[in-house]
C-alpha cells in the first residue's frame, strides 16, 4: 500500500513538470490583418451648373398718384385691391376753382376772336393782337393742368395696393394712392462675378416660393447692371416673370434657380463622401497600390445617389465607398469585392 501511494506521488510530481515546461515554452502568435475596403472608380460629367439665389417680388412698375397742387378729395372710386386699366379715373378732386377758370378762358376766347377780326382789317397792331393772344394760351394751358390735376386716372394696367385718404379729405402732402404693376413682376438677384462673361439674356431661370411649394415658375432676365461691387464682388441682375395668372405678388419671397450650362467635373459615389467632424469639409479616401489617402474635397451639386466635385480630385481614382470607418492616411488596405 505504501509502494503504491509512492507511486502516485511521483506520477502526479511528472505530470506537473511536464505542464510547466509546456506553459514556460509557448508562444502565442498575432496575426494583424489590413482593414478591408470597397472601392469603385470616379467619372468625369458635362454637369449643370445651377446656382440658387434668394429673392423677394417686386412689382414691375409702381405708381404713385398724386396732384399737382393740395385741393380737397371729392371722391376716390377705387380700394386697396381693384384690378385697374391704364386710364381708368381713381379720383376726382375739388373742381370749383375748375369751373372758374373754365368761364374765365371761354370769355377770353370770345374776346380774342373779337381781337382777331379786329387785327384782320387792321383796326389794332400786331403786338395788341400777339399779347391777346398769349393771354389766351396762359389760360388754355392751365386750364388744361387743372383738368389732369382735378381727375387722377391709372397710368398703367395695375391693382390697388395702397390708399392713404377718405371722400372729403383735404390732400396733404401723402400718396392718394398706389398702383403696382404685378403682371409682370420683377426680381433681383446678385450674381458672382466669377459668372459675369456667361450671365446672359437667354439663361434659364426657374424660381419657387414659399407660398406655392414645389410648384415651379418659369422666368428671365431682363437687366444686367454693368458695374460690381467692389466689396461683394458681385453684380446685380433683374428677372422678369409674366406672371399672367397673377399668382405672384409683390413682397412674397422665393428662390431663383439659374442655369449657367454645363461643365465637365469628377462624379463620386455618394457613399465615398465623409464630412470632417466639427467642420464644414468633406473628405474621400483615394486608393492607389495597396494604399489609402485623405483627400480634401470641394463639394459642389447632388447629382441623385452621387456627388459634383469641384476640385481635390482627379479624373481616373478610385474611391473607397465601404470599409471608410477605421482608415488612416497612408495605410495598406485589402479590397474586396
Amino acid at each position: 500500500m505504501k509502494k503504491n501511494l509512492k507511486f502516485i506521488a511521483m506520477a502526479a510530481t511528472v505530470l506537473l513538470c511536464a505542464c510547466a515546461k509546456t506553459e514556460e515554452t509557448a508562444t502565442t502568435v498575432t496575426v494583424v490583418e489590413n482593414p478591408k475596403v470597397k472601392i469603385a472608380g470616379v467619372t468625369t460629367e458635362a454637369v449643370p451648373q445651377l446656382e440658387e439665389y434668394a429673392t423677394t417680388v417686386e412689382a414691375k412698375v409702381k405708381n404713385s398718384i398724386i396732384p399737382n397742387s393740395p385741393l380737397r378729395i371729392e371722391k376716390i372710386f377705387v380700394e386697396v385691391g381693384d384690378n385697374v386699366k391704364k386710364g381708368d379715373k381713381l379720383v376726382q378732386l375739388d373742381a370749383k376753382d375748375l369751373d372758374k377758370l373754365q368761364l374765365q378762358y371761354e370769355y377770353q376766347l370770345v374776346d380774342f376772336k373779337r381781337v382777331e377780326e379786329l387785327y384782320k382789317v387792321g383796326g389794332i397792331s400786331k403786338a395788341e393782337y400777339e399779347n391777346a393772344k398769349t393771354q389766351l394760351e396762359v389760360t388754355k394751358k392751365t386750364l388744361d393742368s387743372r383738368t389732369e390735376n382735378t381727375v387722377l386716372v391709372s397710368p398703367i394696367d395695375g391693382v390697388i395696393s395702397a390708399r392713404n385718404y377718405d371722400d372729403g379729405d383735404m390732400y396733404g402732402g401723402q400718396v392718394i394712392l398706389v398702383v403696382e404693376q404685378i403682371s409682370p413682376v420683377k426680381m433681383k438677384i446678385n450674381i458672382s462675378e466669377s459668372y459675369y462673361a456667361k450671365t446672359n439674356k437667354n439663361l434659364d431661370v426657374t424660381l419657387k416660393f414659399d407660398a406655392y411649394g414645389d410648384e415651379e415658375f418659369k422666368g428671365n432676365i431682363d437687366i444686367i447692371y454693368p458695374t460690381i461691387a467692389a466689396a461683394s464682388h458681385t453684380f446685380p441682375v433683374e428677372i422678369t416673370v409674366a406672371n399672367e395668372n397673377m399668382k405672384i405678388r409683390p413682397g412674397m419671397y422665393g428662390k431663383a434657380v439659374v442655369n449657367f450650362g454645363t461643365k465637365e467635373h469628377v462624379v463620386v459615389p455618394d457613399q465615398a463622401v465623409i464630412k470632417q467632424a466639427g467642420s464644414g469639409d468633406y473628405y474621400v479616401y483615394t486608393y492607389e497600390n495597396g494604399k489609402v489617402y485623405h483627400n480634401k474635397i470641394e463639394l459642389g451639386r447632388r447629382l441623385g445617389n452621387r456627388y459634383e466635385v469641384i476640385e481635390g480630385i482627379v479624373p481616373g481614382s478610385q474611391v473607397v465607398v465601404a470599409g471608410k470607418e477605421g482608415l488612416a492616411n497612408g495605410i495598406e488596405v485589402e479590397v474586396i469585392e
